[in-house]
């Protein structure tokens, strides 16, 4: 089963679109028109399952050392999903309860863990 095509996201307001551009086993990558942005999710199965869902944003910017040069510059943030093979102790109703249970961590207070993480905290 695969994630709808295309995918979207918003950003400072701004909605980009990201059609299905790649899929293989056991993952897809779906990607901006211009290959700045691109969303990815992959699963690996062994002694434990791990699933992966990546987003990885690209921008073009100044350069740090010669302004008048235009530098390509990336950032990503991923959440994975590590759990035992097979699903043995956990089914996906309880993977899902641990993961709400954490969004609302770090979701609470307009994002201040997330914040505070970005700024060195720990």
């Amino acid at each position: 089963m695969s994630f709808a095509d295309p995918q979207s996201i918003t950003i400072s307001g701004t909605t980009y679109s990201m059609p299905r551009t790649s899929v293989g086993n056991n993952q897809a990558e779906y990607r901006s028109a211009d290959g700045l942005l691109k969303l990815s999710a992959s699963h690996a199965y062994g002694r434990r399952t791990r699933r992966v869902l990546r987003f990885d944003h690209s921008k073009i910017a100044a350069g740090l050392y010669d302004p008048s040069q235009n530098a390509l510059y990336s950032m990503s943030n991923y959440i994975v999903f590590d759990v035992p093979a097979l699903g043995v102790g956990y089914t996906n109703a309880d993977v899902l309860a641990v993961y709400n249970g954490f969004k609302g961590l770090f979701t609470a207070s307009t994002d201040a863990l997330i914040a505070k993480t970005i700024g060195g905290e720990s």
